[in-house]
């Protein structure tokens, strides 16, 4: 296929097989078609392929002049940027390899991942970033180069190995200006077998792995992606979850290039929704999380509008469910509510919607497709370049994560009298390989299949059901087996509870620690006239105890009594990555919840009524707060079987 043919509508590249050569082709052909655009200020700044195009090739000139060599390793260490997007397709075009760095990760994480790659340069947003990489000092021996993309403050700084990004183009475009044709013998060069992307796994029981990932296979299974999902030049993405992630990497560098889709970058998070409904997307990419806040903020606001505002949403909302389970839209219930609402939250013009990287509760899933958002489920892992099965327009399960992209294979081993066992998988973009860990790469991979670790089965409609990791799935002493993520996934459908852990394994019952959505329950708290200094005096009323517990009931009732939730704490803080409860795309580590919490949990199953905490947390910049706390054990159904009522337990904790 000629290079001028480009995208096809079955989105195969042909000769276009590296993200150098497809950013060329896109220049060349659409030089003035907007690639890029990011929010500063207030401002919308546009960015062409030609500019995209530009940036890439004065950075990979000026680098190779000072001194980067091939197989080297460039890091990338900021929030979602169109530098950092830059930055990686240089590191290809110079036949180097890309390694993102969550921006938000401390510093014993980045000292892992630059010394675990070897890592020579480092591309850094702003500042912040700077700072925390001088201050690692030799820890990181490698890093030759830091190159800082925001210029402000960074005049105080002296050390030789931080160079602004500006100076860095134009002594690219000074060696362009001597050799013009030279960056095109870079491009051409650029093999679609080798390895491109240091691509960091999620990382729930350990430190994260560095896996293998080609530029051509990326390319080819982003291809598959677009048959499955399908876009269109022009269309609008907003870039929100991190870049380091596989998915973000998907649609905001692949996909992108591919079908040449607008790729836009809020100005932060705080103004994420206002800078949505100002672009009007066509497609998002969002965590389960983001969706859940979603939700969350749709109630909260509800919870401040007239009752007559709340009539009409429960009636218009309930008119839309029906409609939308018969397999039809309302358009009365369209126009009384849910055209102004999807407005409101930027989804007008969706095309399709996603979520990933998580599971994701049938509830939360069912309120946004009952709006009208056409919102898929994705399924995969890092090491197979991401999603491989995803929803397909007009037959949404769910239950279901979807159907297998048509270069993609699922099979599930191993299987129970049910159809339950293991979920293995191989597709066109899996990974090669683990950095420095073929004993892990031998131990997941076999005949040519990823092994997930992940517990699923097929429905007869073909459509792949997720349970929960193997791992994970757990027994109490009784011999009742549960799912927690099941279990977590629907008491996160109220918006007054932000994350939950299920407990149980080889106990006699069921528990739970709670942590509330201290926006929505503080909102709650002030209406009902509660008095209360923070976090941790909030979750400790036994108003909000109440409360919680009533949406506990909620869940218990649409699980089985062997699976329903006896008891529940209320955690005096919220679950975070930085204290590695949380990964960094926000599952929870069980391990080191285990572990951290194990008084908590010992006095939930010791019949406790109460836990005293005296602890010490840190903050991100440094700071730590000690708590002294007292938490109630709440019980909501009695071990001999039989319902606490919401009232007496409530009074059993004040006297308590």
């Amino acid at each position: 296929m000629s290079n001028l043919q480009a995208v096809t509508k079955d989105f195969e590249m042909g000769e276009l097989d590296t993200f150098p050569k497809i950013l060329r082709e896109n220049a060349k052909s659409w030089p003035n078609d907007i690639a890029m655009r990011e929010k500063e200020f207030g401002i919308w700044n546009e960015f062409t392929w030609l500019d995209y195009h530009n940036r890439v090739k004065w950075l990979s000139l000026a680098l190779i002049k000072l001194g980067v060599n091939p197989k080297e390793a460039i890091a990338l260490l900021g929030d979602n940027r169109p530098e950092w997007v830059w930055g990686e397709v240089a590191a290809h075009a110079m036949g180097c390899y890309s390694i993102g760095i969550f921006q938000d990760s401390l510093h014993e994480e980045v000292v892992y991942l630059l010394n675990k790659s070897n890592a020579t340069v480092v591309i850094a947003e702003d500042e912040e970033q700077c700072d925390k990489l001088l201050e690692l000092g030799e820890e990181i021996p490698d890093v030759k180069m830091i190159i800082y993309c925001d210029p402000r403050g960074m005049r105080k700084y002296d050390d030789k190995r931080l160079i602004s990004i500006e100076d860095i183009y134009k002594e690219g475009q000074a060696i362009e200006k001597m050799s013009p044709e030279l960056y095109d013998t870079y491009v051409d060069a650029t093999n679609a077998e080798e390895t491109a992307i240091y691509c960091t796994t999620s990382g729930t029981t350990s430190k994260p792995k560095i896996a293998f990932l080609c530029g051509g296979n990326f390319v080819k299974h982003c291809s598959s992606y677009l048959r499955a999902d399908p876009r269109q030049p022009g269309d609008n993405y907003v870039s929100v979850l991190p870049l380091p992630w596989i998915m973000e990497q998907v649609y905001a560098v692949g996909q992108a290039l591919i079908a040449r889709q607008i790729v836009n970058f809020v100005e932060g998070q705080e103004t994420l929704m206002a800078d949505l409904r100002e672009i009007g997307p066509n497609f998002v990419l969002l965590a389960p999380r983001v969706w859940e806040g979603i939700l969350a903020d749709v109630k909260a606001r509800m919870m401040d509008s007239t009752p007559l505002k709340q009539k009409l949403f429960d009636y218009a909302f309930a008119i839309s469910e029906k409609a939308q389970a018969e397999g039809k839209r309302s358009a009365f219930a369209d126009l009384l509510l849910m055209n102004a609402l999807k407005d409101r939250l930027g989804f007008t013009n969706l095309k399709s919607a996603a979520t990933g990287g998580a599971a994701m509760g049938p509830d939360t899933f069912r309120f946004f497709q009952t709006i009208g958002v056409p919102l898929r489920q994705l399924y995969g892992q890092t090491e197979l370049c991401g999603a491989y099965t995803v929803h397909e327009e007009n037959d949404v399960d769910y239950d279901s994560v979807g159907v297998a992209f048509d270069s993609a294979e699922v099979k599930v081993i191993n299987a129970d009298k049910e159809g339950v066992g293991e979920v293995i998988a191989k597709t066109v973009g899996m990974f090669t390989g683990y950095l420095d860990n073929q004993e892990a790469y031998d131990e997941d991979v076999k005949d040519g299949w990823m092994h997930t670790g992940d517990a699923g089965y097929f429905k007869p409609s073909g459509h792949l059901v997720i349970i929960d990791r193997i791992k994970d799935l757990a027994k109490t002493s009784n011999g009742v087996q549960y799912s927690p993520q099941y279990i977590e996934n629907k008491l996160k459908f109220s918006s007054f509870i932000g994350e939950a852990v299920i407990l149980g394994k080889d106990k006699p019952y069921l528990s739970a620690i709670v942590c509330i959505r201290f926006s929505i329950v503080s909102k709650w708290a002030e209406q009902q006239g509660l008095g209360f200094t923070n976090y941790t005096s909030l979750s400790a009323l036994p108003e909000v105890y109440a409360k919680l517990e009533e949406e506990v009931e909620k869940v218990n009732a649409t699980l089985p009594d062997a699976q329903k939730i006896n008891k529940f704490i209320l955690l005096y803080k919220e679950l975070d990555a930085d204290d590695g409860e949380l990964t960094r795309t926000r599952k929870v580590r069980r391990t080191v919840i285990a572990d951290k919490y194990g008084d908590i949990i010992d006095s939930i199953y010791d019949n406790k009524e109460t836990v005293d905490i005296d602890t010490v947390i840190t903050f991100q910049d440094g700071g730590s707060s000690r708590i002294q706390t007292t938490l109630n054990v709440a019980t909501v159904i009695e071990n001999d079987g039989s319902a606490v009522s919401s009232t007496s337990s409530q009074t059993q904790r004040k006297a308590s």
